[in-house]
């Protein structure tokens, strides 16, 4: 869009080459504009009045949300139970109850409107990592991932340590402890609990567990413990952050929950009972964007596929009441298939060539 003072200047300018001797068409081609264009300036007063687009008034389609419907949305919005929840998020949710008031672009459009579409939440906005040795899950119970960090005291230089396993097929935390003091007897005997509780000795394939090169998680004890389970271990590589990014997510994801205390904790008892708040809303209420807005104790327990296939059919019904709202087809609610953790090697996933709809990066 060209403004008028700059029209004016150009339309002066090619007249001065026209008239010089100058071909019109050439002449508007260096100044950058089409003939037709100089030809629309002075037939529709353009070098008068300027472009009347942006000033234009413009219909209102006949699908947009109305007065009612838009206050509704951003009602919806600032409830308490979705104040630090996205439009991603909020819109499956409320599918889940049986309810679709319109979709997360209409969502993020009116929050916008109302000068509440800011980054929700105490995190910064995500950014894209390189994905670096390559595992496959296809299912529960086929790759776990596991790592130690530091939650902080009140008391200044001391820490507590919570160790984490995660599913890496359902993102289920299927193991957790919280300790004063870092040692590999404690993640050995997360390990075995962990293994007793999800049934790994009935299994005729163990799973992969998959850690950082932490002394903890490589010490003897702990690699006795995994042999005796039969589990195999697998480590990210040397001066690699990001090769066990899934774990680092799930911690990021903690850390940033409104009820993290930021001054710490007072007593491991409180650090205790923090995690197992933390881990049963992970892994009971938790939407989780990279299984497509379900739990991951529902994934776990194979139940995603009804779930999916209920938010389908309500989305169909939605756009058969009302069709003009929808310029293409529903949202994809088909469930997600392998899960692989660093695809660095095409082989090694064309080999699970029939789990077509792969998460390539955690989320």
């Amino acid at each position: 869009m060209i403004g008028l003072e700059d029209r004016r200047i150009v339309a002066q300018n090619i007249v001065m080459a026209h008239t010089a001797g100058a071909r019109l068409r050439l002449a508007c081609e260096t100044a950058g504009i089409d003939e037709r264009t100089l030809q629309r300036w002075k037939a529709q007063e353009g070098l008068t009045t300027g472009d009347g687009r942006p000033n234009a008034v413009r219909p209102i389609p006949g699908h947009a949300l109305s007065a009612a419907e838009r206050a509704q949305l951003l009602a919806v919005a600032n409830e308490p139970r979705f104040a630090a929840v996205p439009p991603a998020r909020i819109v499956p949710m409320l599918a889940d109850e049986g309810c679709y008031l319109a979709s997360e672009s209409s969502f993020a459009r009116v929050l916008r409107q109302h000068g509440q579409n800011a980054h929700r939440g105490r995190a910064k906005t995500p950014k894209a990592v390189r994905p670096p040795t390559t595992h496959v899950a296809t299912a529960p119970r086929a790759v776990w991932c596991w790592d130690m960090t530091y939650l902080p005291a009140t008391v200044l230089g001391r820490w507590f340590h919570l160790y984490l396993i995660l599913d890496l097929y359902s993102r289920k935390i299927v193991g957790w402890e919280v300790h004063a003091t870092d040692d590999s007897d404690h993640a050995a005997h997360l390990v075995r609990r962990t293994a007793l509780a999800e049934g790994i000795a009935a299994m005729q394939l163990k799973p992969v567990l998959h850690g950082d090169n932490g002394s903890t998680l490589k010490a003897t004890t702990v690699l006795a413990m995994l042999n005796w389970l039969g589990v195999k271990p697998s480590y990210s590589r040397p001066r690699v952050s990001d090769d066990n990014a899934y774990a680092e997510s799930l911690f990021r994801t903690a850390k940033y929950r409104p009820e993290f205390p930021t001054k710490g904790f007072a007593t491991l008892q409180e650090a205790r009972a923090w995690a197992a708040s933390f881990v049963r809303w992970y892994n009971f209420e938790h939407r989780h964007s990279g299984i497509r807005y379900v739990t991951p104790a529902q994934r776990h327990a194979g139940d995603d596929h009804a779930i999916l296939a209920a938010r389908h059919a309500l989305y169909t019904e939605a756009r058969e009441l009302n069709p003009a709202r929808w310029s293409g087809n529903t949202r994809n609610w088909t469930p997600i298939g392998a899960v692989t953790l660093n695809p660095e090697r095409d082989s090694v996933i064309r080999s699970h060539g029939a789990y077509t709809d792969k998460q390539l990066l955690a989320a």
